[in-house]
C-alpha cells in the first residue's frame, strides 16, 4: 500500500501523456488511447473530424437537425466499436465509412416521409466550380443569383440515388480523392469514377431547363 506522501508525489508528477500536447498527437495514437477509454483522446478525434463528417451528412440530407443527429450517432457508434479498429485504414476513412453507412440507411428509411423542404438548404455552390460552370457557363441566364443556384443544385442533388449523391458530395463538396472515396464506400476506384460520371450526367439532366 502506498503512503500518503508517495501518492502525493505521484500525483505531482505529470502523467506521460501530459508531456506532449494532446492536440498534436496523431490519429493512431489517439485511437490507441481511446481504446483504453481515454475520453480526452477520443474528444480530440471528435473535434478533429466532427465538422467534416457533419458537412458530408448535411449535403446528403439537406437538413441541419438530421445532420446533427447522424453526426452524433456516428461518433457514438464509433466509440462503441472502437476496439474493432485495427489500423488497416486511417481513422478518417473508418469514421467516414460509419457516417456514410448511417446516412444511406437513414435516407432509405426517409423515402416514405413527406417531400423534403429546401427552406434551409445552403449547398456550398461556390466551392464546387464544376457545378457552377455546369449552370452559369452554358446558360444565357447569367443573372441567376447564387442563392437560387444553390437551391436548384440541392433540388437536383436530392433526385440522385443515395450512392450517387454520396460520391458527388465526397468528391465535389468535400474534395476527397477517388481512392479515399473508394475506401469509404467500400468499392474500387473504377466504380467511384463511373458513379461520379453518371451522377454528373444526371445532374445535367435535372438542370436541363437552365442549360438551354
Amino acid at each position: 500500500m502506498h503512503t500518503k506522501a508517495e501518492l502525493e508525489k505521484a500525483l505531482a508528477q505529470p502523467a506521460p501523456e501530459e508531456t506532449v500536447e494532446i492536440e498534436e498527437i496523431d490519429d493512431l495514437e489517439l485511437v490507441r488511447r481511446a481504446q483504453k477509454e481515454d475520453m480526452r483522446a477520443y474528444d480530440v478525434l471528435v473535434r478533429r473530424y466532427q465538422e467534416r463528417v457533419y458537412g458530408t451528412v448535411y449535403h446528403m440530407t439537406s437538413n441541419h437537425e438530421d445532420a446533427n443527429d447522424l453526426t452524433q450517432e456516428t461518433f457514438i457508434k464509433a466509440f462503441r466499436v472502437l476496439k474493432s479498429f485495427k489500423g488497416d485504414s486511417s481513422f478518417f476513412t473508418w469514421i467516414y465509412r460509419i457516417a456514410v453507412n448511417k446516412t444511406i440507411n437513414f435516407l432509405k428509411q426517409r423515402k416514405n416521409r413527406t417531400q423534403i423542404s429546401l427552406n434551409d438548404v445552403d449547398f456550398n455552390a461556390e466551392n464546387d466550380p464544376d457545378l457552377v460552370a455546369l449552370v452559369s457557363d452554358k446558360t444565357p441566364r447569367r443573372d441567376l443569383s447564387l442563392s437560387e443556384l444553390q437551391e436548384k443544385l440541392n433540388a437536383a442533388m436530392l433526385k440522385l440515388s443515395e450512392h450517387h449523391r454520396m460520391v458527388v458530395t465526397l468528391h465535389d463538396v468535400q474534395g476527397l480523392s477517388h481512392e479515399e472515396i473508394g475506401q469509404i464506400m467500400d468499392c474500387n476506384v473504377g466504380t467511384v469514377r463511373s458513379r461520379l460520371f453518371y451522377a454528373r450526367q444526371q445532374l445535367q439532366g435535372h438542370l436541363s431547363d437552365y442549360l438551354k
